[in-house]
C-alpha cells in the first residue's frame, strides 16, 4: 500500500471479518469484492457451480457461424462487431420523465439502449384509467407516480429500437390492478375487461412486442371480486384483438417460493384449452435489506440449487422463461452494502443467463428511491442522484463486455471465417483498396448460421 494514500482507506468489520477498503479499489479489486461475502456464501456459489454456469453460457448463448467473403480480396482486414443481443436485458421504465432535472432524465433514458435492450412499460389499469373513459395515454395526461403516460414511453422506445413489454393487461389482484369505478358484479366486469383488451390492441397493434396478459393470477384468495376463469377469457380476448406477431406472457410466482407445480399446471391447462402463451414469467424480489445481509452471510435463501429447482420446474410448462421482475436490495447504503448487492446480482444474472430456456431478465427499480411504497429504497442501479452504483458496473461489464463478441480477422484463401460468438446482431466493416469503408449487418441466431458478404 502506498503510504501517501493511507488516509483514503477505511477499516470495516463486516460478517466478522476486518476489511481494508479504499473508495477507488473497493469497486475495482476483485479480491476485495469477493471478501465481503462469507465463506458459507462461496460454498454455495462454489467453483463447480461457476464452471456449470460458464459451460451453460457457452453452450446456450453462443453459436458457431460461418461468414463467406465473396467479393472481398484475400488479406483484407475485417472487423466483426456485435451490436445487439438476442437475449433480452430489460428494466422497468416506470420513472420515465420523472427525475426532476433534464440531466437526470437524460441519464435515465440513456440506460435504455446502452445497458438495456428491453423495457417494461406500466399499463396498470388502475392508474391508466383512474376515471372512466379518461385514459392516460397522451403526453399531457394527469401525473401519477411511477405511471408515466404510455404514448411518450412507447414512442421513446421505438426511437431507440427497444423491445417493449406491456405490464399488465389484467392484474390478478384487484386492489392493485383495477380502477375503483369497475362494478363489483363479475358478469358485468367481463364486458369491461374485453373492451379494455380491445382498446389496448386497437391503440398499439404490434408496436409493443410483448404483453403480460395476466399478472399474478394464482393467489385467488386475495384477488377480490373478479370474473370467473378470467385468465382464460383475457388471453382469449388478447388472441382475438392483437396481431399474431405480438407475444403473450403470463407472469406469477417468485423464485423465493421454490418450485410451483400449481403455476405449471395453470399454464399447461390454459395451453391445453387452446390459449397461446409464448413466455412464462417468474419474479425474484429481495425486498428486505436484512435478507441481502443474510444471503451474504451464507444463508440458503437463493442458492444455485433453489434457482435450478424453480427453473427446472417451470420448464415443464414448455415455454421460454422470462425472469420478469428482479429486485435486489442492498443491505444498507454503505459502500460495503452496495458491493454485496452487486455480488449477489452478478451470480444470479450469470446463472439465469446460462439456463437454456431463459429468454430475458428484467431489472425492476432502476433508481434508488424509485420503488413502490413499502418496497426498498436502496435497490436501484443508480443512487437518487443518478450516480452509478457497483451493481450498475457489474451488469455493464457482463452485458457489454463479457457477453459480447468482437473480433478482427483477415480474409484467408478460402475467403471465409468460422467463429463462435454470442447470439445477436453483428456489424462487419472493412476498407477497400481506395480506403473507403464498407459495412454489412447480419444476425447470428442459431448454431451453424452462414452468411455471405
Amino acid at each position: 500500500m502506498n503510504r501517501k494514500h493511507t488516509s483514503l482507506f477505511f477499516l470495516f468489520l463486516f460478517l466478522g471479518h476486518p476489511i481494508l477498503i479504499s473508495a477507488q479499489e473497493i469497486v475495482e479489486t476483485k479480491n476485495e469484492a469477493r471478501s465481503i461475502m462469507s465463506d458459507r456464501y462461496w460454498n454455495l456459489w462454489n467453483p463447480q457451480i461457476q464452471a456449470k454456469i460458464d459451460s451453460g453460457i457457452n453452450q446456450y448463448r453462443k453459436a458457431n457461424a460461418t461468414i463467406v467473403f465473396k467479393t472481398i480480396p484475400v488479406g483484407t482486414k475485417v472487423e466483426i462487431q456485435q451490436i445487439g443481443h438476442s437475449f433480452l436485458f430489460g428494466g422497468n421504465i416506470f420513472l420515465f420523465g420523472d427525475l426532476k432535472t433534464l440531466e437526470k432524465n437524460k441519464k435515465y433514458e440513456d440506460t435504455f439502449g446502452t445497458l438495456f435492450n428491453a423495457a417494461t412499460i406500466p399499463f396498470y389499469w388502475k392508474t391508466l384509467e383512474p376515471e372512466e373513459s379518461k385514459p392516460r395515454y397522451e403526453k399531457d395526461s394527469p401525473y401519477e407516480y411511477r405511471r408515466p403516460a404510455t404514448d411518450p414511453v412507447v414512442e421513446f422506445c421505438e426511437s431507440k429500437g427497444i423491445n417493449m413489454n406491456g405490464h399488465a393487461i389484467i392484474y390478478g389482484m384487484r386492489r392493485w390492478g383495477h380502477p375503483t369505478w369497475l362494478p363489483d358484479n363479475p358478469k358485468k366486469m367481463e364486458g369491461y375487461f374485453e373492451e379494455h383488451v380491445k382498446e389496448l390492441a386497437n391503440r398499439y397493434g404490434d408496436r409493443i412486442q410483448r404483453w403480460d396478459v395476466v399478472n399474478e393470477s394464482i393467489d385467488q384468495a386475495n384477488r377480490g371480486v373478479m370474473p370467473d376463469d378470467y385468465a382464460y377469457k383475457t388471453f382469449s380476448w388478447a388472441m382475438k384483438y392483437f396481431p399474431n406477431s405480438v407475444k403473450f406472457n403470463i407472469n406469477d410466482c417468485d423464485i423465493h417460493w421454490g418450485p410451483s407445480r400449481r403455476y405449471v399446471e395453470i399454464i399447461r391447462d390454459l395451453i391445453d384449452r387452446g390459449i397461446r402463451i409464448d413466455y412464462s414469467g417468474v419474479q425474484m424480489h429481495i425486498f428486505n435489506p436484512k435478507e441481502s445481509k443474510e444471503i451474504a452471510e451464507g444463508k440458503d435463501i437463493l442458492s444455485p440449487e433453489k434457482n435450478y429447482a424453480v427453473l427446472d420446474c417451470l420448464s415443464n410448462a414448455e415455454r421460454p422463461i422470462h425472469i420478469s421482475e428482479v429486485t435486489v436490495s442492498a443491505p444498507d447504503d454503505t459502500q460495503i452494502g452496495k458491493l454485496i448487492q452487486a455480488e449477489i446480482v452478478k451470480n444470479l444474472y450469470r446463472l439465469w443467463f446460462s439456463y437454456p430456456t431463459v429468454m430475458g431478465i428484467t431489472w425492476w427499480n432502476v433508481v434508488d428511491g424509485g420503488a413502490a411504497p413499502g418496497e426498498p429504497s436502496i435497490s436501484g442501479l443508480f443512487t437518487t442522484e443518478m450516480k452509478e452504483k457497483p451493481v450498475y458496473h457489474v451488469l455493464d461489464k457482463l452485458i457489454n463486455q463479457e457477453w459480447r463478441t468482437n473480433i478482427q480477422v483477415r480474409v484467408d484463401k478460402q475467403k471465409k471465417i468460422n467463429y463462435r460468438g454470442f447470439k445477436g446482431k453483428y456489424l462487419v466493416s472493412w476498407k477497400d483498396n481506395k480506403g473507403k469503408t464498407h459495412t454489412k449487418e447480419f444476425s447470428l441466431e442459431k448454431e451453424g448460421d452462414s452468411f455471405e458478404l
